[in-house]
């Protein structure tokens, strides 16, 4: 076992403990931190593995973007930070379910490949990958950063009461007159 090897086991078991603590914690602000955690780890992974643009796009979109967005929509709509109560369930059958799959999709791997290695295809270049995104990917791309705008207006809209109310000095009375 080399050193990445290790390297690569020790940033999965990282990641895999973040993500437990994402869906364990009854914080709201603190899973948003573990997940970052978790996304970072995974972007060391890719860096591990020799995909450097795709690590740097892990941290740029996922753990700059997408956590960042997550944080400001609890802190706009003035969810609850500390701990919650609501969240307080059996964690039990998601244990049981989360274990299954895993334990099921671990058999199907080892099933599939039965220990053997696989040739892998020729590395591709980062000029390559920005072909493919901005000649056959750039319209989803595109409307997911339309949809993401719209829904950080529609956060603040809704944490912010006083928006589309009227103040009471341009009231209307009943008969179309100001009071």
């Amino acid at each position: 076992m080399t050193g990445a090897d290790v390297l690569l086991l020790a940033l999965g078991a990282v990641a895999v403990g973040a993500g437990v603590l994402v869906v364990g914690t009854k914080h709201l602000v603190r899973a948003g931190l573990y997940l970052v955690l978790c996304l970072g780890a995974l972007a060391g992974d890719y860096l591990v593995l020799t995909a450097e643009l795709v690590a740097w796009v892990q941290v740029l979109i996922y753990v700059g973007a997408v956590v960042v967005l997550l944080l400001f929509a609890v802190m706009l709509t003035r969810a609850p930070i500390g701990a919650s109560d609501d969240l307080d369930r059996p964690g039990w059958p998601a244990a049981l379910i989360g274990a299954g799959s895993g334990l099921g999709l671990a058999v199907l791997l080892v099933d599939a490949f039965r220990w053997s290695r696989v040739e892998l295809p020729a590395a591709g270049t980062a000029e390559r990958l920005g072909e493919q995104v901005f000649r056959s990917w750039v319209l989803p791309f595109e409307v997911l950063s339309v949809l993401l705008l719209a829904a950080l207006v529609g956060a603040i809209v809704l944490s912010r009461p006083d928006i589309g109310r009227r103040s009471d000095t341009t009231a209307v009375d009943d008969e179309g007159g100001r009071r």
